[in-house]
C-alpha cells in the first residue's frame, strides 16, 4: 500500500467476480483495492498480484461488527486476545495483501480493548497495516428515543466517539462510511447537512491527531432508488477531498448491502461500473497533484442560511470571504485549504468543490474567481490542467461545472 498516493478502494468481492476478467475489470476501473477478500483464497490473491490489485482481508483475526450496539462493551468477552494470537500465528502473507481488516463500526466501548488487539498485533504481525472502520454520525447514541434505544455510539456524541478512537486505538487514520443518498428528498437534504457536520468532526479529529482521512462514500443506492447517478459521485468524492481524504473506498463493488452495486448478483457489470470509471479516472488525474498537499482547513463559501442542506450551527465553517476563492454566480463552495507536505515548501493549495446541486438536479457552469498574492497560479481538474484566465481588476477565473472539484495551487 503506497500511502503517499490518492487511493481508490472498493467494498465487496462476491465468490462469482472472481475470474482473470473480472479482477482485470477491477483495476481498469481505477480501484486500487478492495476490502472484504479471505485471505485463504489464494488463487483471486495470484490474480490480484498479477494486475495490480491490493486486498484488505478478512478471516485473519476474529472478525467484529458494532451492528444496533447490543454488543457494545462485550468484545474482549467474545474475542480475547488468545483468538488473536491464534488468528497472527496462522496467517500467511501474500504480495497483494495490503492489510487486514480487524473490524467495523464498534461501539467507543470497545475501543481501549482495540487498541490492546492493535498493539499486539503490532508485535504478532509486524509491518502490516491494520484496518477498522467507524460509524458515521448518524449512527445512535444515548438519548436517542424510540426504535433507537440502544447506544452503538458507546458516546453521548459522536465528536465524543472519534475522539476516544484517536486515545485509543494506535492506528493513524480515521476511516468511516457516510452514505447520504436516502429515499426521500427531505431526507437526503438532512443527510447531506449531516455529512458536513460528519467531515468536520472527522478532519478536525485529523488534523489534531496528523491521522490520515479516509472516507466511504455510496456508489450503490438504497433499495427502491434509482442508480446513483455520475455527478452524485464526483461530488462525494470531490467532496471528501475538500476536506482532506487520501483515500476513497466505493461501498459496494458486489452485493454487500442494497442494490444497484457496481456489479449485479451474477457478476455482470450495470451502468454503475462506466460511471466509476470516468470518476476513476478524474481522481487519478488529481491524486499526484493533490497528494503534494494535505488540508489545514475547510470553509463553507456561498453557503446561504436557509440552504436546505448546510453545516449545522454546532460545527460551523470560517465566516465567508468572498475576494478568496468565490463563485461567479455566488454559489455554495466547499474551499480545503492545503498546506505543501514537503516542509522546504512554501505553496499552498486549494481545493474547490462546487457544492450548489450535490443531487444533481440541474447541472450547470460558472467560474471560479480568487485573488493570490503569488505569481504562479496553476489549476487542476478531473480532465487535467485548466488555463487560468487573468481578469482586468487583477484577480484570476478558472471553469467550474456542477459537482466538479478544481485544485489551485499557488507557488
Amino acid at each position: 500500500m503506497d500511502r503517499s498516493k490518492l487511493l481508490i478502494g472498493a467494498y465487496c468481492l462476491q465468490g462469482n467476480a472472481r475470474t482473470e476478467a473480472h479482477v482485470k475489470a477491477i483495476h481498469d476501473c481505477g480501484v486500487d483495492f478492495i476490502i472484504g477478500l479471505s485471505a485463504k483464497d489464494r488463487a483471486t490473491l495470484d490474480l490480484f498480484a498479477k494486475h495490480g490489485v491490493g486486498a484488505i482481508v478478512n478471516g485473519v483475526v476474529p472478525g467484529w461488527w458494532g451492528g444496533n450496539g447490543e454488543n457494545a462493551g462485550k468484545m474482549r468477552e467474545k474475542n480475547p486476545p488468545a483468538k488473536y494470537a491464534a488468528g497472527a500465528a496462522a496467517f500467511k502473507d501474500h504480495p497483494a495483501i495490503w492489510a487486514v481488516d480487524i473490524g467495523d463500526e464498534p461501539s467507543a466501548l470497545d475501543f481501549p480493548y482495540y487498541g490492546e488487539i492493535v498493539r499486539q498485533l503490532g508485535k504478532a504481525l509486524p509491518g502490516m497495516p491494520l484496518y477498522l472502520n467507524l460509524y458515521p454520525n448518524y449512527a445512535s447514541v444515548a438519548q436517542n428515543t424510540g426504535k433507537q434505544t440502544v447506544n452503538q455510539l458507546g458516546t453521548e456524541t459522536y465528536a465524543e466517539h472519534v475522539e476516544v478512537y484517536c486515545r485509543e486505538v494506535p492506528l493513524d487514520y480515521i476511516s468511516y462510511d457516510f452514505y447520504p443518498y436516502m429515499k426521500a428528498q427531505a431526507a437526503t437534504d438532512r443527510f447531506l447537512s449531516k455529512m458536513y457536520d460528519n467531515f468536520l468532526v472527522v478532519a478536525d479529529a485529523c488534523h489534531r491527531t496528523k491521522k490520515s482521512f479516509w472516507y466511504i462514500p455510496q456508489v450503490n443506492s438504497r433499495d427502491g432508488m434509482s442508480p446513483t447517478s455520475e455527478n452524485r459521485l464526483r461530488f462525494q468524492a470531490n467532496a471528501a477531498l475538500s476536506f482532506g481524504a487520501e483515500a476513497i473506498t466505493w461501498a459496494c463493488w458486489c452485493k454487500g448491502w442494497w442494490t444497484n452495486n457496481v456489479l449485479d448478483a451474477a457478476g455482470q457489470q450495470t451502468e454503475q461500473y462506466a460511471k466509476l470509471q470516468r470518476v476513476n479516472a478524474e481522481l487519478k488525474r488529481l491524486g499526484p497533484h493533490y497528494m503534494r498537499f494535505r488540508n489545514v482547513a475547510t470553509r463553507f463559501v456561498g453557503f446561504a442560511a436557509d440552504a436546505p442542506y448546510r453545516p449545522s450551527q454546532s460545527f460551523a465553517g470560517a465566516p465567508d470571504d468572498p475576494g478568496y476563492v468565490r463563485a461567479s454566480n455566488g454559489a455554495a463552495l466547499l474551499v480545503g485549504e492545503m498546506v505543501a507536505r514537503d516542509s522546504k515548501s512554501d505553496s499552498r493549495a486549494f481545493f474547490v468543490t462546487a457544492a450548489d446541486d450535490p443531487c444533481d438536479a440541474h447541472p450547470s457552469s460558472y467560474d471560479l474567481v480568487f485573488t493570490f498574492k503569488e505569481k504562479n497560479v496553476t489549476a487542476f481538474g478531473g480532465r487535467g490542467p485548466i488555463p487560468v484566465t487573468r481578469r482586468a481588476d487583477g484577480s484570476c477565473s478558472v471553469p467550474i461545472t456542477a459537482c466538479g472539484g478544481v485544485l489551485l495551487i499557488a507557488e
